[in-house]
C-alpha cells in the first residue's frame, strides 16, 4: 500500500512526439545529388572550374603580350652616340676603357693576409672566353697572380689553354705581392663553376653569372637602371640564344645586335661593358665573324683593336 497517492495531471492514453536528433537538415539524397557531384562522377569537369581554367588562360594570355610589347620598347630605346670609335684606332698597348674605380675591401671582405683567390673549375670543350677577357682587364686593374692547372678528369689539354693567361710569374711563389689571385682549373665538368671563398661560399655557376662577379671588381657597373637591365638583357641574349639557340635565333640576335649598334659604338652607348664582352665572345665563338652584318662586324673589329681580345683569338683557331 502506498504512502503518498499523486492524482494524474494528464490522461493516461496521451501522446508525446519526442524528437529523434538535435538538427534538423535537408535530405541531399532525397532531393538528388548536387549537378557538381554528378558531372564528377560521370567524368565530366566542373562547369566553375573549367571557367577559372579559361580566365587563368586569358590573364597569362596578356601577361604574355605586355612582355612582348615591353621587350619591344626596350629595343627601341636609342642611346647616344659614342664619343669614340674604336674602330679607327690603331693597335697598340691595351688600355683599360672602363673608367670605374672598385675597392677590394668592400666587395671582397677586409683582407686578413692571404691573397684572396678566385678559382674558376671549366671543361676545356668550352672555354670561357667572355672570363679570359675580364681577367685581362682585372691585370690592368691589380696585380693579379695567375695559375692554369689541369685535373685529373682530364686526360690532355690543348697547349693555348694552358698558357690563355699569359706567361707564369716568375715571383710567383710571393703571393704577398699581389692584390688578387686567379686560379683557373681545366676539368670535367658540366657546367663552369666559380668560387671565391671555398669555406664560406656556394659556387656560382655558369659563365654568366661568374662575369657579373668578375666585372663588379672592376667598379664599372651601370649605375643608371635602365642601362644595368640592358646590359642583363644583352647577355642574357648572348649565352641562351647566341651560344646554346639554333641558327635562326642567332640571326635574330645578330640582326637586333646590328640596329643597336648602328645607333652607338658599343651596346649601351658611350660605355663599353660586359654586354660588349659577352656578345662578342659569343658572336666570335659561334663562327659568325665573316657573315655578320656591317655594324656588327665594326663593333668587333672595335673590340680587337681594344687589345683585351687577344687571349681569345688563339682559342678560335
Amino acid at each position: 500500500m502506498a504512502m503518498y497517492k499523486v492524482k494524474p495531471v494528464s490522461p493516461a492514453d496521451i501522446k508525446i512526439d519526442l524528437p529523434t536528433r538535435m538538427y534538423r537538415s535537408p535530405n541531399l539524397h532525397a532531393q538528388g545529388m548536387h549537378c557538381g557531384l554528378r558531372a564528377l562522377q560521370n567524368g565530366e569537369v566542373d562547369p566553375a572550374l573549367k571557367a577559372l581554367e579559361e580566365r587563368q588562360d586569358e590573364v597569362l594570355r596578356r601577361l604574355y603580350e605586355i612582355k612582348a610589347t615591353v621587350e619591344g620598347l626596350a629595343k627601341t630605346v636609342s642611346t647616344p652616340d659614342a664619343d669614340l670609335d674604336a674602330s679607327t684606332l690603331s693597335r697598340g698597348p691595351a688600355e683599360s676603357v672602363l673608367r670605374g674605380t672598385a675597392d677590394l675591401d668592400s666587395l671582397l671582405g677586409k683582407d686578413l693576409g692571404a691573397l684572396r683567390d678566385i678559382v674558376i673549375n671549366a671543361s676545356p670543350a668550352c672555354p670561357p672566353l667572355c672570363l679570359l677577357v675580364l681577367h685581362a682587364l682585372l691585370c690592368q686593374r691589380y696585380q693579379v697572380l695567375s695559375s692554369v692547372h689541369v685535373h685529373s678528369s682530364v686526360s690532355a689539354v690543348p697547349p693555348p689553354l694552358l698558357s690563355c693567361l699569359g706567361p707564369r710569374h716568375i715571383d710567383g711563389y710571393a703571393r704577398q705581392h699581389f692584390q688578387l689571385g686567379f686560379t683557373l682549373i681545366w676539368k670535367d665538368v658540366s657546367e663552369l663553376q666559380m668560387k671565391f671563398n671555398t669555406q664560406s661560399m656556394c659556387p656560382i655557376e655558369g659563365a654568366r653569372g661568374s662575369a657579373r662577379f668578375l666585372f663588379r671588381l672592376l667598379g664599372a657597373e651601370p649605375q643608371d637602371p635602365v642601362a644595368a637591365t640592358q646590359m642583363d638583357c644583352w647577355t642574357a641574349t648572348a649565352v641562351f640564344q647566341l651560344s646554346e639557340g639554333g641558327s635562326k635565333e642567332r640571326a635574330a640576335v645578330l640582326r637586333s645586335l646590328n640596329a643597336a649598334l648602328g645607333r652607338s659604338a658599343w651596346l649601351l652607348g658611350q660605355e663599353f661593358s660586359l654586354a660588349d664582352i659577352v656578345c662578342a665572345c659569343c658572336v666570335l665563338r659561334a663562327g659568325q665573324t665573316t657573315s655578320a652584318p656591317v655594324n656588327v662586324q665594326r663593333w668587333l673589329k672595335s673590340c680587337q683593336n681594344l687589345g683585351h681580345f687577344d687571349c681569345v683569338y688563339p682559342l678560335l683557331q
